[in-house]
């Protein structure tokens, strides 16, 4: 007997993330969602992504073939993809987390083996979170712009170069040494405020990954995006702030301002690269963020079940 709350399952497997991955991972992963989707006796379609964007592409034909779980295999961009064009609907977003961050994943508290995670996604549990949107682009973890943004466009310059958290330091390393800080008027739920800032990242959840508690007070069912302004400072002064990080006491770093926030707008006088979930993009003039609630189901215990 079927243990999903009714409709197919669609499984959307990315095949290169996740560190040490072997040349047969596509293979490998798809028997494994095979034998768990099969194990629960669901009808499944299982598939593999072949390019950027192609999972999103995946979801919405999944959807409309009558898919009411989609699990995404990967990291934050193929969660990202998956989610996206879940929001809004009534489908639930399962995660089997393979990346190298994984911040959605460890904020939901999913289990990070293969078969353990397929028993939540295809499990009766059930519930609304959260997502933010910047400039357009929706996101479910943390979005930015700044030295964070500008380590995405890094990465995605390094093309399919796996990350890893060994790639995340010297990509971080290279764009602190590099970045230059730039005015930038920022409006927070109508009340202006110039900042030349490090950053400014818009959290729907805590943390970027790994532990880096960016925003620790967020909540990813409370209906706003914690906004995180942390100022601009010497090599020395950024490095300082690392340790507070990690531990979630951020807040009480001198230079670093948090208010939680329904809408913001961030406005420069020349283009604005950015960043949703990681992935890199970029505007001009003036972006947007706003909180997005209650906007998709995800196949997670905790918060308010469905």
């Amino acid at each position: 007997m079927s243990t999903v709350s009714g409709g197919r399952v669609a499984v959307i497997i990315n095949p290169i993330s996740g560190l040490g991955v072997r040349p047969d991972a596509a293979r490998q992963r798809a028997e494994l969602a095979a034998a768990c989707v099969e194990a629960h006796r669901v009808d499944a379609d299982i598939f593999v992504t072949e390019r950027r964007h192609h999972a999103r592409e995946l979801t919405h034909a999944a959807v409309a073939n009558g898919a009411r779980t989609v699990i995404a295999w990967g990291g934050d961009g193929t969660v990202n993809e998956v989610a996206s064009a879940l929001a809004f609907g009534d489908a639930a977003l399962g995660v089997v987390p393979s990346g190298s961050g994984n911040g959605l994943a460890r904020e939901l508290a999913l289990p990070f083996e293969p078969r353990a995670a397929f028993e939540v996604a295809l499990g009766t549990r059930r519930r609304r979170i959260d997502a933010g949107e910047l400039g357009g682009h929706l996101f479910f973890n943390v979005a930015g712009v700044g030295l964070d943004a500008d380590v995405a466009h890094r990465f995605a310059a390094g093309g399919l170069v796996r990350r890893g958290l060994a790639m995340y330091v010297v990509r971080t390393t290279q764009a602190v040494l590099a970045y230059r800080a730039a005015p930038i008027t920022l409006t927070v739920d109508g009340v202006t405020h110039q900042v030349r800032p490090l950053l400014i990242a818009f959290a729907n959840a805590r943390q970027y990954g790994n532990g880096a508690l960016i925003a620790p007070q967020a909540r990813i069912d409370d209906g706003k995006l914690d906004v995180v302004v942390i100022d601009d400072r010497s090599v020395i002064g950024i490095i300082r702030r690392v340790p507070a990080l990690f531990r979630g006491e951020l807040a009480s770093v001198p230079g670093v301002a948090m208010h939680a926030a329904v809408i913001a707008q961030v406005t420069t006088p020349g283009p604005i690269r950015y960043h949703v979930d990681g992935e890199p993009c970029e505007s001009s003039g003036s972006i947007t963020a706003l909180a997005r609630p209650s906007a998709l189901v995800v196949c997670a215990d905790g918060g308010h079940a469905i």
